[in-house]
């Protein structure tokens, strides 16, 4: 079974790639922080640089709201490298789940095709999980959708339809 909204966000330590160096991240080196985690199907594919590449550009502002973003799909680091170069560097760590066991923990693995759907999971800094979203393989996310619901999530407030910063809000949840 998949992790739900509330719950405990699986932990989980992956190698990955960051420049051109391999490293170790693992999601408790981010207590105290908001992690945007999202899973990918595979490198070298049409949809994935163009939201893999956009989460990169904008990871400022994702820094400015105290949140890390962490990229996964079930590529070896050594493929996340070699597509690095076609890519440029990014600002966050791609990371491998080659055993396919984190994909499946957060419940966006297709099994029958040993590849991750298109997973958004915004955790909190207690380490809950607050959001999640799970894309068909052909639907790219919206980077600035995402950036909303981090904003709507730290308000702590309950924010009606198409809320943006700035916009009242409904009061305290």
């Amino acid at each position: 079974m998949s992790v739900r909204i509330g719950q405990n966000a699986p932990e989980f330590t992956l190698q990955g790639v960051i420049g051109d160096k391999f490293c170790d991240v693992g999601l408790d080196e981010y207590k105290g922080k908001w992690v945007v985690l999202f899973f990918y199907p595979l490198d070298f594919t049409f949809i994935c640089p163009t939201e893999i590449t956009e989460f990169s550009k904008r990871d400022s502002e994702f820094k400015a709201l105290n949140a890390q973003v962490l990229g996964v799909s079930v590529d070896s680091v050594y493929s996340h490298k070699a597509w690095l170069k076609d890519l440029g560097n990014l600002s966050y760590p791609l990371l491998s789940d080659i055993t396919k066991d984190i994909s499946r923990k957060y419940g966006v693995l297709l099994e029958d095709k040993g590849i991750a759907l298109r997973g958004t999971f915004i955790i909190d800094p207690e380490g809950k999980l607050r959001y999640q979203l799970i894309h068909d393989l052909g639907i790219g996310r919206s980077v600035e959708e995402i950036l909303r619901v981090l904003r709507a999530l730290q308000t702590g407030e309950l924010c009606p339809v198409e809320w943006k910063p700035g916009k009242k809000t409904l009061g305290k949840a």
